[in-house]
């Protein structure tokens, strides 16, 4: 395995993923990946590849088609095929054949003639990739927003701040939403959710409503690649941890620019290090499940669970 993962099947890997217009939850990944294979690839490489990678599949749900059009297409074999040609994927990399990327492609027919699902390089949806790492003193660890140029580069506005997924999903269905706003979800980080669990509930409500152009989300947590509209996730640090996250109101401005790579809140310094000061460690949900859960069960069984449970 290590002779095939190395940091140019990593760097192959990711620009087919920029091509092809993929989840951000590739980020995830890659770096957990590159972490597993003791291999230096972070942040700043995901966006250099991004930054020097058209994005070219017209695939939902920004775009028009589906896999099984891309399948029809020639499949990802005919796109890895173009991009070698293109310079952008290595093709000498070794793969689990025993034979090198473009050996095993040799007999592989391109793209179809007349298919619409893969721009031509010359021609791309967007010049750069989707994938942008923002910064700033609301993600000073980084954040993660797939911006495919449909949804705009800039959006600034109040915060409508939720402490969880289904709290967010409660106020989109009973219309408390505010055109303009910045919707917060928080406590859905790796420590604060826990786990991280995939978002896409949120999303599609947001667009079920009407509200797709009209309002933007941040979060700790993370999406589905069914995810569209103004959206960043990944936000770290935290919550949990104290990140500034945890620390926005309601009402306070919210500044995403995907064209500076920034994820702001407006406030000082000051005023942050006073909210900071004030603020403490949110309780664990897990501990607290796991309390209720044992006293449900030793109640059930007459006090036959121990306390090593």
């Amino acid at each position: 395995p290590r002779d095939i993962v190395t940091r140019q099947s990593m760097v192959n890997a990711m620009r087919l993923i920029t091509v092809l217009g993929g989840s951000t939850n590739a980020v995830l990944h890659m770096i957990a990946i590159a972490k597993s294979f003791n291999i230096s690839f972070d942040l700043k490489d995901i966006q250099t590849i991004s930054d020097e990678t058209p994005f070219l599949a017209d695939l939902k749900p920004s775009g028009k088609y589906v896999m099984q059009n891309l399948h029809e297409a020639g499949g990802i074999p005919a796109v890895i095929k173009m991009m070698i040609k293109e310079d952008l994927f290595d093709g000498n990399v070794l793969s689990v054949t025993g034979n090198s990327i473009e050996q095993n492609l040799e007999k592989t027919l391109g793209l179809n003639e007349n298919q619409k699902v893969i721009y031509p390089v010359s021609q791309p949806l967007k010049k750069s990739g989707h994938l942008q790492i923002l910064y700033g003193n609301l993600a000073q660890e980084g954040s993660v927003a797939k911006v495919t140029g449909k949804e705009g580069l800039f959006f600034e506005g109040p915060a409508q701040v939720f402490e969880s997924e289904k709290a967010t999903n409660e106020a989109i269905q009973n219309q408390k939403i505010k055109e303009g706003s910045v919707i917060v979800i928080r406590q859905s980080g790796p420590k604060g959710a826990p786990g991280m669990p995939e978002m896409l509930k949120p999303t599609g409500l947001i667009m079920g409503a009407g509200l797709g152009d009209k309002v933007a989300l941040i979060t700790d947590g993370r999406f589905s690649g069914g995810t569209h509209g103004f959206v960043v996730g990944h936000v770290t640090p935290e919550a949990y941890v104290g990140g500034t996250i945890g620390l926005i109101e309601d009402g306070d401005v919210i500044r995403i620019d995907a064209e500076k790579n920034l994820l702001e809140v407006d406030l000082s310094d000051e005023e942050l290090n006073k909210r900071r000061s004030a603020w403490s460690t949110p309780k664990n949900k897990v501990k607290g499940f796991l309390k209720k859960y044992r006293h449900t069960v030793s109640s059930a069984s007459q006090g036959c669970v121990t306390d090593e449970f």
